[in-house]
């Protein structure tokens, strides 16, 4: 497993799914095998079926954040203000307008809240870059050039 980077938030997020999946999603699909199965032959019984398929894919989701949150590389809350890193919020320019990201692990990364994973293209080129630098990152539109103003 390659190395995965977690704020305190992200870990947090990924301990409560895990909780959840564990403590009442699997008593939810345990309740509705029981019932599939209370209605006697199960080879054409379809909610059977799709109740085992989803009961596998929970499981295999349990596994793998119990492996992330043994595994993955907690970044401290109090991250350096000198450059940019896992954790921290940055403020940049493209020249046109300002934007500002979160860089976080790739289990965290929400492009909607502005977060983005630091194994993106656009988190690779932000990542251990001081203030005032300019990067020039590939992106569908094309090559784009930001300068870092902030971080947080």
């Amino acid at each position: 497993m390659d190395q995965k980077y977690l704020t305190p938030e992200g870990l947090r997020k990924l301990k409560e799914e895990l909780k959840y999946l564990k403590e009442d999603k699997r008593k939810e699909i345990a309740d509705r095998l029981e019932k599939c199965i209370a209605f006697g032959d199960l080879t054409e019984n379809t909610e059977y079926h799709e109740t085992k398929e989803e009961q596998g894919f929970m499981e295999g989701r349990i596994l793998e954040l119990e492996e992330l949150i043994n595994n993955a590389i907690i970044m401290p809350g109090d991250v350096t203000k000198s450059v940019a890193q896992v954790g921290s919020t940055i403020l940049v320019s493209d020249g046109a307008q300002k934007e500002k990201f979160k860089i976080v692990g790739s289990e965290e990364a929400n492009p909607i809240e502005c977060k983005i994973s630091a194994d993106s293209p656009l988190g690779k080129a932000f990542v251990n870059q001081p203030k005032g630098t300019t990067v020039l990152v590939e992106t569908p539109q094309g090559r784009v050039r930001y300068k870092i103003l902030r971080i947080e």
